[in-house]
């Protein structure tokens, strides 16, 4: 039951994903190897909005990740670590990482898909 309801909420992420068609360098410099590997990138977007809540907090924890990777800076559980290995420190200089973090952020960011129904 489990694999079943897993394998359905990546046929739903997949299908939010290719909506949004990132940009090409997003896609190449980040989400390529995310897709190749199957994790999905909009729950680990989640993962940070749960745990840091506001798109500054959350790109500034990604930026220094990115910059330098360790299982303690990261923002998958450790067993995460046992399927996949740790990523190497990101080459992009600071402007360009910048870039692409506003990009995947604006991509996943789900205050963009929120409907407030205004009151009467």
């Amino acid at each position: 039951m489990a694999k079943v309801i897993f394998i359905f909420l990546i046929t739903l992420i997949s299908l939010s994903a290719k909506e949004d068609s990132p940009d090409s360098t997003l896609q190449k410099a980040c989400l390529q190897c995310h897709t190749e590997q199957q994790i999905p990138s909009e729950m680990i977007y989640r993962r940070y909005l749960l745990k840091y809540s506001s798109t500054a907090l959350i790109k500034e924890q990604i930026f220094s990740y990115l910059k330098r990777p360790s299982t303690e800076a990261s923002i998958m559980p450790a067993p995460f670590f046992k399927k996949f290995s740790l990523k190497e420190p990101s080459k992009l200089d600071d402007k360009t990482l910048d870039k692409l973090i506003d990009e995947y952020i604006g991509l996943y960011d789900v205050s963009k898909k929120i409907y407030i129904v205004p009151e009467k």
